[in-house]
């Protein structure tokens, strides 16, 4: 399955050759053939335990499986590109194809992935469980707490991990000494309103995302969780290779420590909230399954 991997990630990478801009980047954490094989093996790794810890299968996990990894390797991920570096090193034409590029894997590689796995033909496990099926009222309450907490957890991690770096600062237009942390949150809010409201959004697009693995997981919650945990941090770990959109070492470091430990929190969080219905406050504790 790892051998079929690559030639399907190459094939959506074709997308953006001609496009990426000429900027000479810096070596990544690893030699760039070793890490494309790390990266090929951890997600082949992840894509194997999200079909094998499934309830569905045949088309439904396809869908499913190909919506949620679209949505947490390129849609929510491409939306940051968009929004910080189209002025920096993406070009209006590379930034389509950026969307383009993730489509590889979920509409050729998962349902491979699914046949390999003898999931294709087999039946979906009937489960009748009352507790996964959220009130409307719930669901939005949820997912407006969601939204908050990931606005809070995003805040944290950009400002006490990447923003501490002052390479990351120089690059994104911010050069000199750091200002306080309040005195920054400020500054941002009354420059940047739109910020605060796309990760708002943001939060609530990976809500969504991660509804599609916690219905038809046939796993313990807390495998759920870590699994959903990985979806939205093993996208982030690709900072390890060059890269000309973002070319210097440690802004890319910076990031990755930034991104892939705050995404993996935030989705064992929404596994925690979004798994079952909840009856009131002190329930969100109880172990009822």
């Amino acid at each position: 399955m790892i051998t079929l991997y690559f030639p399907i990630w190459i094939l959506g990478a074709m997308v953006v050759g001609d496009l990426m801009p000429q900027v000479p980047s810096e070596p990544g954490l690893l030699n760039e053939g070793v890490g494309m094989v790390i990266l090929g093996i951890i997600n082949t790794v992840l894509i194997v335990g999200l079909i094998v810890t499934s309830r569905w299968n045949g088309w439904r996990l396809a869908l499913s499986l190909a919506f949620a990894y679209y949505g947490a390797f390129t849609f929510i991920t491409q939306i940051e590109t968009w929004h910080f570096l189209t002025e920096i090193t993406v070009s209006p034409g590379l930034l389509p194809r950026l969307f383009i590029m993730g489509l590889s894997i979920p509409i050729v590689y998962i349902p491979l992935a699914i046949l390999i796995c003898q999931k294709w033909k087999k039946k979906d496990i009937a489960t009748n469980n009352y507790y996964m099926v959220l009130p409307f009222k719930q669901l939005l309450l949820k997912f407006g707490v969601i939204a908050v907490i990931y606005l809070i957890i995003y805040w944290l991690a950009g400002y006490y991990i990447a923003w501490q770096n002052p390479e990351l600062r120089a690059f994104y237009g911010n050069p000199g000494e750091i200002e306080p942390f309040f005195a920054h949150t400020l500054a941002t809010i009354c420059k940047t309103p739109g910020l605060i409201l796309l990760q708002l959004a943001r939060g609530i697009l990976y809500a969504i995302i991660a509804m599609p693995i916690i219905l038809g997981s046939n796993v313990k919650p807390w495998i759920t969780g870590l699994l959903v945990g990985f979806l939205f941090a093993i996208p982030h770990l690709g900072h390890i290779l060059p890269n000309p959109l973002m070319p210097i070492a440690s802004v890319r470091l910076s990031h990755m420590i930034e991104t892939a430990t705050s995404t993996f929190v935030f989705g064992l969080i929404v596994v925690w909230l979004l798994h079952r219905r909840h009856s009131n406050l002190k329930d969100l504790f109880s172990k009822k399954i």
